[in-house]
Protein backbone atom coordinates (compact mmCIF):
# COMPACT_ATOMS: atom_id res chain seq x y z
CA UNK A 1 0.00 0.00 0.00
CA UNK A 2 1.39 3.28 -1.21
CA UNK A 3 1.53 5.50 1.73
CA UNK A 4 -0.02 9.13 1.43
CA UNK A 5 2.58 12.29 1.17
CA UNK A 6 1.87 14.33 4.62
CA UNK A 7 0.45 17.69 3.92
CA UNK A 8 3.21 20.57 3.97
CA UNK A 9 2.70 22.74 7.19
CA UNK A 10 1.63 26.33 6.63
CA UNK A 11 4.05 28.97 8.08
CA UNK A 12 2.71 30.35 11.37
CA UNK A 13 1.13 33.68 11.14
CA UNK A 14 2.74 36.40 13.08
CA UNK A 15 1.62 37.27 16.42
CA UNK A 16 -0.44 39.95 16.74
CA UNK A 17 2.29 41.78 18.78
CA UNK A 18 5.19 40.88 16.74
CA UNK A 19 3.15 42.71 13.59
CA UNK A 20 2.86 45.61 15.94
CA UNK A 21 6.80 45.61 16.58
CA UNK A 22 7.18 45.49 13.28
CA UNK A 23 4.79 48.50 12.46
CA UNK A 24 6.77 50.52 15.56
CA UNK A 25 10.17 49.81 13.53
CA UNK A 26 9.32 51.13 10.28
CA UNK A 27 7.52 54.18 11.47
CA UNK A 28 10.14 55.15 14.02
CA UNK A 29 12.58 54.61 10.90
CA UNK A 30 10.48 56.73 8.88
CA UNK A 31 10.43 59.33 11.04
CA UNK A 32 14.21 59.17 11.58
CA UNK A 33 14.82 58.60 8.15
CA UNK A 34 13.33 61.88 7.71
CA UNK A 35 15.37 64.03 10.07
CA UNK A 36 18.37 62.45 9.60
CA UNK A 37 19.37 60.83 6.53
CA UNK A 38 19.60 56.47 5.71
CA UNK A 39 22.53 56.52 7.67
CA UNK A 40 20.98 57.10 11.26
CA UNK A 41 21.90 54.30 13.78
CA UNK A 42 19.48 51.01 14.01
CA UNK A 43 19.97 51.26 17.87
CA UNK A 44 18.32 54.80 17.71
CA UNK A 45 15.95 53.53 15.68
CA UNK A 46 15.08 50.47 17.97
CA UNK A 47 15.07 53.44 20.94
CA UNK A 48 12.53 55.44 19.60
CA UNK A 49 10.54 52.28 17.99
CA UNK A 50 10.61 50.85 21.85
CA UNK A 51 11.98 47.47 20.76
CA UNK A 52 15.14 46.44 21.65
CA UNK A 53 18.15 45.89 18.90
CA UNK A 54 17.56 42.14 18.38
CA UNK A 55 13.66 42.70 17.40
CA UNK A 56 14.90 45.09 14.82
CA UNK A 57 17.70 42.81 13.37
CA UNK A 58 15.05 39.79 13.83
CA UNK A 59 12.57 41.67 11.81
CA UNK A 60 15.02 43.33 8.90
CA UNK A 61 18.48 41.45 8.49
CA UNK A 62 20.33 44.74 7.43
CA UNK A 63 19.61 48.52 6.96
CA UNK A 64 18.73 47.88 3.32
CA UNK A 65 15.80 45.80 3.96
CA UNK A 66 14.70 48.24 6.84
CA UNK A 67 15.25 51.67 4.35
CA UNK A 68 13.21 48.94 1.33
CA UNK A 69 10.46 48.46 3.71
CA UNK A 70 10.13 51.81 4.58
CA UNK A 71 10.02 53.08 1.16
CA UNK A 72 7.63 50.38 0.04
CA UNK A 73 4.88 50.82 2.94
CA UNK A 74 5.12 54.77 1.99
CA UNK A 75 4.52 54.53 -1.59
CA UNK A 76 1.95 51.76 -0.69
CA UNK A 77 0.05 54.56 1.74
CA UNK A 78 0.30 56.93 -1.23
CA UNK A 79 -1.51 54.34 -3.19
CA UNK A 80 -4.37 53.86 -0.62
CA UNK A 81 -5.21 57.59 0.02
CA UNK A 82 -6.02 57.59 -4.11
CA UNK A 83 -7.61 54.44 -4.38
CA UNK A 84 -10.17 55.79 -1.35
CA UNK A 85 -10.72 59.19 -2.54
CA UNK A 86 -11.38 57.22 -5.78
CA UNK A 87 -14.17 55.12 -4.09
CA UNK A 88 -15.79 58.01 -1.20
CA UNK A 89 -16.59 60.36 -4.00
CA UNK A 90 -16.00 59.31 -7.81
CA UNK A 91 -14.35 62.28 -8.20
CA UNK A 92 -10.78 62.08 -10.14
CA UNK A 93 -9.05 65.14 -9.82
CA UNK A 94 -10.31 64.69 -6.26
CA UNK A 95 -8.56 61.82 -6.06
CA UNK A 96 -5.58 63.20 -7.88
CA UNK A 97 -5.10 66.03 -5.23
CA UNK A 98 -5.20 63.15 -2.91
CA UNK A 99 -2.52 61.63 -3.83
CA UNK A 100 -0.06 64.75 -4.41
CA UNK A 101 -0.79 65.82 -1.07
CA UNK A 102 -0.93 62.25 0.49
CA UNK A 103 2.99 61.80 -1.39
CA UNK A 104 3.98 65.20 0.25
CA UNK A 105 2.93 64.11 3.84
CA UNK A 106 4.83 60.74 3.36
CA UNK A 107 7.79 62.05 2.26
CA UNK A 108 8.22 60.60 -1.34
CA UNK A 109 10.91 63.01 -2.32
CA UNK A 110 12.50 62.62 0.72
CA UNK A 111 12.70 59.17 0.83
CA UNK A 112 13.04 57.34 -2.60
CA UNK A 113 16.42 59.13 -3.11
CA UNK A 114 17.52 56.57 -0.40
CA UNK A 115 16.75 53.38 -3.06
CA UNK A 116 19.69 54.21 -5.19
CA UNK A 117 22.22 55.28 -2.38
CA UNK A 118 21.08 52.30 -0.67
CA UNK A 119 20.25 48.71 -2.38
CA UNK A 120 19.34 47.56 -5.72
CA UNK A 121 16.78 49.58 -7.01
CA UNK A 122 15.39 46.65 -8.96
CA UNK A 123 14.24 44.87 -6.32
CA UNK A 124 10.69 42.60 -6.63
CA UNK A 125 9.32 44.34 -3.67
CA UNK A 126 10.15 48.19 -4.56
CA UNK A 127 9.80 47.23 -8.31
CA UNK A 128 5.79 45.53 -7.24
CA UNK A 129 5.52 49.26 -5.05
CA UNK A 130 6.36 51.70 -7.75
CA UNK A 131 3.83 49.85 -10.45
CA UNK A 132 1.32 50.13 -7.99
CA UNK A 133 1.59 53.23 -7.94
CA UNK A 134 1.66 54.00 -11.44
CA UNK A 135 -1.57 52.26 -11.96
CA UNK A 136 -3.57 54.50 -9.36
CA UNK A 137 -1.93 57.51 -10.78
CA UNK A 138 -2.65 56.81 -14.43
CA UNK A 139 -6.37 55.15 -13.59
CA UNK A 140 -6.77 58.19 -11.93
CA UNK A 141 -5.35 60.59 -14.65
CA UNK A 142 -7.36 58.91 -17.80
CA UNK A 143 -10.47 58.66 -15.60
CA UNK A 144 -9.88 62.99 -14.86
CA UNK A 145 -9.16 63.46 -18.80
CA UNK A 146 -12.43 61.61 -19.98
CA UNK A 147 -13.99 63.43 -17.24
CA UNK A 148 -12.57 66.48 -18.87
CA UNK A 149 -11.01 67.83 -15.57
CA UNK A 150 -7.80 67.33 -16.29
CA UNK A 151 -5.50 68.77 -19.46
CA UNK A 152 -4.98 66.04 -21.50
CA UNK A 153 -1.34 67.16 -22.64
CA UNK A 154 0.05 66.03 -18.98
CA UNK A 155 1.55 62.31 -18.33
CA UNK A 156 2.06 60.26 -15.38
CA UNK A 157 5.63 61.68 -15.01
CA UNK A 158 5.06 64.99 -15.09
CA UNK A 159 3.01 64.56 -12.13
CA UNK A 160 6.06 62.81 -10.39
CA UNK A 161 8.60 65.17 -11.27
CA UNK A 162 6.06 68.27 -10.04
CA UNK A 163 5.64 66.50 -6.80
CA UNK A 164 9.47 65.78 -6.08
CA UNK A 165 10.20 68.99 -6.96
CA UNK A 166 7.76 70.73 -4.90
CA UNK A 167 8.45 68.37 -1.67
CA UNK A 168 11.36 69.09 -1.63
CA UNK A 169 14.43 69.12 0.59
CA UNK A 170 15.30 66.05 0.93
CA UNK A 171 15.84 63.69 4.17
CA UNK A 172 18.32 64.94 6.71
CA UNK A 173 18.39 68.88 5.69
CA UNK A 174 15.74 70.06 7.58
CA UNK A 175 12.90 69.12 5.60
CA UNK A 176 9.69 69.99 8.21
CA UNK A 177 10.72 73.85 7.76
CA UNK A 178 9.22 73.80 4.29
CA UNK A 179 6.00 71.76 5.27
CA UNK A 180 3.84 75.66 5.82
CA UNK A 181 4.42 76.38 1.71
CA UNK A 182 4.51 72.67 0.60
CA UNK A 183 1.10 71.87 0.07
CA UNK A 184 0.52 75.81 -1.00
CA UNK A 185 2.75 75.42 -4.10
CA UNK A 186 1.18 71.93 -4.63
CA UNK A 187 -2.13 73.10 -4.78
CA UNK A 188 -0.70 75.70 -7.40
CA UNK A 189 0.61 73.40 -9.25
CA UNK A 190 -2.46 71.00 -9.45
CA UNK A 191 -4.81 73.78 -10.19
CA UNK A 192 -2.63 74.60 -13.51
CA UNK A 193 -2.91 70.89 -14.53
CA UNK A 194 -7.43 71.37 -14.90
CA UNK A 195 -9.24 71.80 -18.24
CA UNK A 196 -9.09 73.66 -19.95
CA UNK A 197 -5.53 74.25 -19.78
CA UNK A 198 -4.82 78.24 -20.43
CA UNK A 199 -1.68 77.85 -22.36
CA UNK A 200 0.10 74.83 -24.44
CA UNK A 201 2.93 72.56 -22.95
CA UNK A 202 6.06 72.79 -24.70
CA UNK A 203 7.37 69.36 -25.41
CA UNK A 204 5.55 66.11 -25.36
CA UNK A 205 3.69 64.88 -21.88
CA UNK A 206 6.08 62.95 -19.34
CA UNK A 207 5.82 58.98 -19.20
CA UNK A 208 7.63 56.87 -16.69
CA UNK A 209 9.54 55.41 -18.88
CA UNK A 210 10.71 59.02 -20.13
CA UNK A 211 11.62 59.44 -16.51
CA UNK A 212 13.80 56.04 -15.86
CA UNK A 213 15.80 56.79 -19.29
CA UNK A 214 16.86 60.62 -18.08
Amino acid sequence: MQTATPAPRKAPRPRADALRNRERIVTAAREMFVEHGPEVPLDDIARRAGVGNATVYRNFPDRDALVREVVCSVLDRTVAAGELALAESGDAFEALERFVHTSADERISALCPMVSSTFDENHPDLEAARERVERILQEVMDRAKAAGQLRPDVGVGDVMVAVAQLSRPPAGTACFSADPFVHRHLQLFLDGLRAPARSALPGAAVTMEDLRRA
